[in-house]
C-alpha cells in the first residue's frame, strides 16, 4: 500500500517544487543570456564626447571619423588628480593652527589685558567662523572643512576663556553644562546654515550629549536623576538619528544614543536589583518603563535591525520594571522566578499593533530571560548528572541517606530552591505550546482558499508568481512563500515539544535534589523518569505529531543520558544495582519490542544489551569472584547476541546487538588479561561465538577471520602460559590449518595462485624458524629445516608451484649458507689474499662473454616460473 500524505503536506510538497521549478528555470535563463553575451563581437570603440540619450539617434558615419558608441554608452570620466596631498597639508596646517592657539590661551594670555585678550579671542573665532562661507562659494571645500575644525577649538578655547577670567568661582561641571549647550545650539545653527559642511553637525551633536549629565552632576542630583537625564539625552539623539540632517549627524547620534541608553538602563536596573522593597523598586521601574516606551517609538520608523535591537531593549526593560518590583519583596533564591514570569508575560505582544521587527525583537528579550533563568539551574543538573560518577571508585560501599549524599555536591541548594519551579514552569508553557500548536490542516487553510487557478496567473494577489498572499496568517507562520518556509510552523512546535521533554525531567531532578529525598525514593523515581522518557520516545518514533522528529529523538536521547545517571546512582548499594539495571534493561527490551523499525529500535536493543552485560559483571562481583574470574560470565551476553542475531537474520536490528555483544566480549578479554591461563580460555571461547556466527553466509567475511585470529591468539597465550618457547609450537597449528584451507581451495579451483593458497601458511612456519636456526648453536633443528624446505622445494618442482618452489628454495639455500658459513670463513682466511679478487675477475670475464647465453637463460626460468601457479 501506498501512503498517501494529508492534504496539507501535499500541498507544501507541491509548493516546494514549484519554488525549486522556478529557482531552476532563473538559473539556465541567466545562463542563456551570459552565453549569448560571450557570443556578440566587441563594440566598436566609440566616439568621444558622444552620449545619445534614449530618444536619439547615433549620427552617420564618415569616412576616417571614429566609429559610433554603442546606444546609451556613457563615456567613462577621466580619473581626477589624486588629493592625497591636499588633504595631508590641510590636516597639517589645522593642526598647526589649533595648537598655535591652544598655545596662546594657554600661556600668552596673561601677558595681555583683559580686552586685548577678549578682542584678539573673539576676532580670530569670528574670522575663523566666517572663512568656511566664502571658501564654499570658490569651490575649496577641504580648505573649509580644515578651517571649520580650527573654528570648533577656537570656541572651545572662548568657553575656556570665559570661566578662566569672567566666572572663575563658578561650578565647573555647571559651566561645562551651560557651555556645552550653547555651542550645542551654535554648532547646530553654523551646520544648518553651511549645508556644505560635514563636521558642525556631528560635532554639535557631541557637545549635545554632556548638558543634562554635567548639570545633574553639578546639581548634586541622586543615581535616579542622573538616569534620567542620561535616558532624556538618549530621546534627543533617537530624534536626530530619526530626522536630523546629514549622515554624520545621524551616525553619531545613533552612536551616543546607543551610549547614553545603555548607561540608563545600568542606572536604573542597579538601583532596581539593589532597592530595599517594593516601593524603593518603583521608580527605577518607571525609568526603565519609560526606557522601553522610548526604544518602541522609535522601532516605528527606523530600519529593521535598528527595530529589533529596539525590541529587544524594551523587552528587557520592561522585565527589569515589572520583575523589580515583587522580586525586591521575596527571598534572594526566589527573585528569578518574578523575572522570569515578567519575561514569559512579554509573549503577549504578538497580539498588539506593534511593527513585525519591533515584536521580533521583544519576543528575542523573552527568550532572553527565559534562557537567563534557565542557565541558573545548570549547576544544580550538572551536579545530579554527574555526581554520582564518583560511586565508580567505591562500588556497593553501603545506601547514603539522601539524594545529596548520593550525588556527594557541595552545591548550596537552599539557594537553589527556585530553580525546579522555573524548569518545571517553563516545561509545562512549552508542552502547552507544543499541545495546542495550530494543525498543519488549520494553518494552510487560508492558502488553499486564496489560490484563484488560471491560466497564466498564479495565486489572488500574485499573478502569474505562485505565491499566495497570506496576511490572516498568524506571526510565525510569516508572509513568506508556502515553498519557503512549513506553513504549520512544524520547527518551532518541534523544538517546543522536546524543550519541554528535557526541562520537565530536569525539573523532577532538581525537586529531588533540593528536597534531598531518600535515596531509594531517588533511584526508584529516576528508572521511572527513563520509563517515561522511553514511552514518549516509543510513542512518536519515527515522527512526532508535528510531523518531525524532534520530540521522539530528544526523548531518546534524555532516555538514554538519564539511564546513566540511574545507573551510576545505583552503584552505591547492590540491590539497587541489581533492580535499576534489571529494570533498565527490561525497559529498553520492551521498548526495542515496540518501537518501529529503524534507528530507533535498533538504539533501544543496544542499550538493553548493555544493561545485560553490566548485569553479567554483577553476578561476578556477587559471587565473590575477582575480576578476571568473572570474565567468562561476561561472555554469556554475547553468546546471546549471537544466538539472537542466527535468529533474526537480516533484520536491521540484528547487526547492532551482535556488534555490542563483541563490545562485550572485549571488556572480557580486558578483564581476564591479567591471569594468562584464564585468558586463553576467555580468547578461545570468543574464537568460538566468532565461530558460531560465521556459520551464517551473511557474516562469514566479517567473523571469519576474527575467529581464526582468536583462536591462533588463546593457542599462543596458552603456550606462553605453559612457558613454551619454541617458535615451531606457536606457528605449526597456524601452518598445518592454512595449508589444508590452501589445499581444499586449490581443489575447488585449480586456476588460483599458489602464493594465495600455501604462501601464508608455509611463510608462517617457515620464516620464524629460519630466524631462529641462524642463532641456533645445535645442529637440529638447522637439519630439521633443510629437510622440510628441500621437500617443499621437490613439491614445488614437481606439482609446478610457484609459491613452494620459491620458498622452500629460498629457506633451503639461506639454511645451507648458515651451515656452510664456519667452512667458508676458514678456507677464505688459508687462501691467498690476491686470490679472491682475481676468482670474481674471472667470473666476470666469464659472464661477460657468455652474456647472451645467460640472458637467454635467465629469460627462460622466468618464463618457466611465470607458468607456476
Amino acid at each position: 500500500m501506498e501512503h498517501v500524505p494529508p492534504p496539507a503536506e501535499e500541498l507544501a510538497r507541491l509548493d516546494r517544487e514549484l519554488a525549486e521549478l522556478d529557482a531552476r528555470r532563473a538559473q539556465l535563463l541567466t545562463r542563456r543570456a551570459w552565453l549569448l553575451a560571450a557570443l556578440r563581437p566587441p563594440a566598436p570603440t566609440a566616439a568621444p564626447g558622444w552620449n545619445p540619450s534614449a530618444w536619439g539617434a547615433p549620427p552617420s558615419g564618415r569616412p576616417g571619423a571614429p566609429a559610433a558608441q554603442p546606444w546609451g554608452h556613457v563615456p567613462p570620466k577621466q580619473p581626477s588628480a589624486p588629493r592625497s596631498a591636499q588633504n595631508v597639508l590641510l590636516t597639517l596646517g589645522g593642526l598647526l593652527l589649533t595648537v598655535a592657539a591652544i598655545a596662546f590661551t594657554l600661556v600668552s594670555w596673561g601677558s595681555m589685558g583683559i580686552g586685548g585678550r577678549s578682542a584678539v579671542l573673539a576676532l580670530v573665532t569670528a574670522g575663523a567662523l566666517a572663512a568656511p562661507a566664502v571658501l564654499l562659494r570658490r569651490g575649496l571645500t577641504a580648505t573649509a572643512e580644515a578651517l571649520t575644525a580650527l573654528a570648533l577649538v577656537l570656541t572651545l578655547l572662548d568657553a575656556y576663556a570665559v570661566h578662566a577670567v569672567a566666572a572663575p568661582d563658578t561650578d565647573g561641571l555647571g559651566f561645562t553644562a551651560a557651555a556645552a549647550t550653547v555651542l550645542a545650539a551654535l554648532w547646530t545653527a553654523y551646520g544648518l546654515a553651511l549645508g556644505k559642511l560635514h563636521l558642525p553637525l556631528p560635532a554639535a551633536v557631541v557637545l549635545a550629549q554632556w548638558p543634562l549629565l554635567f548639570g545633574a552632576w553639578a546639581a548634586g542630583a541622586p543615581a535616579l536623576v542622573v538616569g534620567w537625564a542620561l535616558l532624556a539625552t538618549a530621546v534627543l539623539d533617537g530624534a536626530i538619528a530619526l530626522w536630523g540632517k546629514g549622515t554624520g549627524a545621524r551616525v553619531t547620534a545613533c552612536v551616543g544614543g546607543s551610549v547614553m541608553a545603555f548607561s540608563a538602563l545600568i542606572v536604573g536596573l542597579t538601583l532596581s536589583v539593589t532597592a530595599s522593597g517594593p516601593l524603593g523598586a518603583l521608580a527605577p521601574g518607571v525609568l526603565l518603563l519609560t526606557a522601553a516606551a522610548a526604544a518602541l517609538a522609535g522601532a516605528w520608523r527606523a530600519p529593521r535591525g535598528f527595530a529589533r535591537a529596539g525590541g529587544v531593549v524594551a523587552g528587557l526593560a520592561v522585565v527589569a520594571a515589572v520583575g523589580g518590583v515583587p522580586a525586591a519583596a521575596v527571598p534572594e533564591g526566589w527573585r528569578v522566578l518574578a523575572y522570569l514570569l515578567a519575561g514569559l508575560a512579554l509573549t503577549a505582544v504578538v497580539r498588539t499593533r506593534l511593527p513585525r521587527n519591533a515584536v521580533i525583537g521583544v519576543l528575542v528579550a523573552s527568550a532572553a530571560v527565559v534562557a537567563g533563568a534557565l542557565v541558573g539551574a545548570v549547576p544544580g543538573l550538572a551536579a545530579v548528572l554527574l555526581g554520582p560518577v564518583t560511586l565508580l571508585s567505591d562500588v556497593w560501599a553501603g545506601s547514603p541517606e539522601g539524594f545529596r549524599s548520593a550525588v556527594g555536591s557541595t552545591l548550596p541548594w537552599s539557594e537553589l530552591a527556585a530553580t525546579p519551579v522555573v524548569a518545571a514552569l517553563v516545561a509545562g508553557l512549552l508542552g502547552a505550546a507544543y499541545r495546542w500548536w495550530p494543525s498543519p490542516a488549520r494553518i494552510a487553510a487560508p492558502l488553499i482558499a486564496r489560490e484563484e487557478p488560471g491560466p497564466g496567473a498564479g495565486p489572488a494577489g500574485a499573478p502569474g508568481t505562485g505565491r499566495p498572499e497570506t496576511p490572516g496568517a498568524p506571526w510565525y507562520a510569516g508572509g513568506a512563500p508556502a515553498a519557503r518556509r512549513r506553513p504549520s510552523g512544524a520547527g518551532l512546535r518541534g523544538a517546543s515539544g522536546a524543550g519541554a521533554a528535557v526541562l520537565g525531567w530536569g525539573a523532577l531532578l532538581l525537586a529531588g535534589a533540593v528536597l534531598d529525598v531518600p535515596y531509594a525514593v531517588a533511584v526508584a523515581g529516576e528508572t521511572l523518569l527513563v520509563a517515561g522518557l522511553l514511552a514518549l520516545a516509543v510513542r512518536g518514533a519515527g515522527t512526532g505529531r508535528d510531523g518531525s522528529a524532534a520530540v521522539p529523538v530528544t526523548a531518546l536521547v534524555v532516555a538514554l543520558a538519564a539511564a546513566v545517571s540511574t545507573g551510576l546512582l545505583s552503584l552505591a548499594s547492590e540491590g539497587a544495582s541489581y533492580a535499576v539495571f534489571g529494570a533498565l534493561t527490561a525497559l529498553f527490551a520492551g521498548a526495542a519490542v515496540r518501537a518501529g523499525a529503524g534507528v530507533e529500535r535498533a538504539v533501544f536493543a543496544v542499550a538493553a544489551t548493555a544493561g545485560g552485560t553490566v548485569l553479567s559483571g554483577f553476578a561476578g562481583r556477587s559471587l565473590g569472584l575477582a575480576p578476571h574470574e568473572a570474565a567468562p560470565l561476561v561472555l554469556l551476553v554475547p553468546a546471546l547476541t549471537v544466538l539472537f542475531g542466527a535468529r533474526l537474520r537480516r533484520n536491521p536490528v540484528a547487526l547492532p546487538v551482535e556488534l555490542t555483544g563483541a563490545l562485550g566480549a572485549l571488556v572480557a578479554v580486558a578483564l581476564a588479561v591479567p591471569d594468562a591461563p584464564l585468558l586463553a580460555l576467555v580468547l578461545a571461547l570468543c574464537g568460538v561465538l566468532a565461530a558460531g556466527a560465521a556459520v551464517r553466509p551473511e557474516r562469514r567475511p566479517v567473523a571469519g577471520y576474527p575467529a581464526a585470529a582468536l583462536f591462533v591468539l588463546a593457542a599462543w597465550v596458552r603456550l606462553a602460559a605453559s612457558e613454551v618457547s619454541f617458535p615451531e609450537a606457536y606457528t605449526l597449528p597456524v601452518t598445518v590449518p592454512a595449508l589444508v584451507v590452501g589445499f581444499l581451495r586449490r581443489r575447488k579451483d585449480p586456476e588460483a595462485s599458489s602464493w594465495m593458497a600455501y604462501g601464508p601458511g608455509l611463510a608462517a612456519t617457515l620464516l620464524p624458524s629460519l630466524a631462529v636456526a641462524w642463532t641456533d648453536p645445535d645442529w637440529q633443528r638447522p637439519l630439521l629445516l633443510g629437510v622440510a624446505a628441500l621437500v617443499i622445494t621437490l613439491l614445488g618442482a614437481r606439482y609446478r608451484l610457484q609459491a613452494l618452489l620459491l620458498l622452500g628454495g629460498a629457506v633451503l639455500a639461506l639454511d645451507g649458507l648458515h651451515e656452510l658459513a664456519p667452512y667458508v670463513v676458514q678456507v677464505a682466511g688459508a687462501l691467498p689474499r690476491w686470490l679472491p679478487p682475481a676468482l670474481a675477475g674471472l667470473l666476470l670475464l666469464v659472464v661477460g662473454a657468455t652474456y647472451e647465453q645467460r640472458l637467454r637463460d635467465a629469460r627462460r626460468l622466468k618464463d618457466a616460473l611465470g607458468r607456476m601457479r
